[in-house]
């Protein structure tokens, strides 16, 4: 797994044609981040919300098995608020994606998985 770290603002010059074309598949990369990998495989628009997708994805697994070995405190205060967070990011993706904006989402959105 070749992970990058870009620190940069992300909102790129994008194809209009692409974001009307695979808006839907963009959006749906924060709930499966696997539908357009699949799906939209050609399309930048949709590859960029896919590596979203796949570091919140990636993010809830580092929680659930961090808070695995913190039994009392991560059930009750890390999960609830960590998955918060996550929820949050989730939505401000989906908000980014269906205006047909290509933005970092705060604190991972700097990391791409997806090339």
């Amino acid at each position: 797994m070749d992970a990058q770290i870009n620190n940069t603002e992300v909102n790129q010059e994008i194809d209009q044609e692409d974001v009307e074309k695979n808006k839907s598949f963009a959006i749906l990369a924060y709930i499966i981040f696997l539908i357009p990998l699949l799906l939209a495989r050609e399309s930048k628009y949709a590859m960029y919300h896919a590596n979203q997708g796949l570091i919140l994805f990636l993010a809830a697994v580092v929680l659930n098995v961090f808070t695995s070995f913190i039994p009392f405190i991560g059930k009750f205060l890390i999960i609830p608020f960590g998955y918060l967070a996550l929820i949050i990011l989730a939505v401000l993706g989906i908000v980014n994606a269906s205006k047909g904006e290509m933005k970092a989402l705060p604190i991972i959105g700097g990391i791409n998985i997806i090339k």
